[in-house]
């Protein structure tokens, strides 16, 4: 499973970067969580997660995004920002790429600001 995630990140990644977004980090782990995807969209830092959902009888790939999820990335992001202070005054939203479907054909859905730091 670990392998398809990495694949789906990868994709995400080559999309985003078609779109003209520029690659800051990827994988970006601590101990509190795991950041898929760090991108710049012109000034903004982008923290990107990458879900992949074959089936929605749990719910689609964004409905998979919970408020404890949400909080895990938001600190750390706060973290990625105090160990790249280059990127600490940049405006910052949180992304989040979908896919849904089966692994060859599955469906991307981009959902910029997908939610908001509290």
């Amino acid at each position: 499973m670990r392998s398809t995630g990495a694949a789906f990140e990868q994709r995400a990644g080559a999309e985003l970067e078609h779109a003209g977004l520029k690659p800051l980090a990827r994988n970006y782990t601590t101990r509190h969580g795991e950041l898929d995807l760090v991108m710049l969209d012109g000034d903004t830092v982008v923290f990107v997660e990458v879900r992949y959902r074959v089936r929605a009888g749990h719910g689609d790939a964004l409905a998979s995004i919970t408020r404890n999820k949400r909080d895990k990335l938001v600190r750390t992001a706060q973290l990625w920002l105090a160990a790249h202070p280059q990127h600490a005054q940049r405006p910052c939203r949180f992304d989040v790429i979908s896919y849904d479907g089966p692994e060859t054909d599955a469906r991307m859905q981009w959902l910029r600001g997908a939610f908001e730091a509290n």
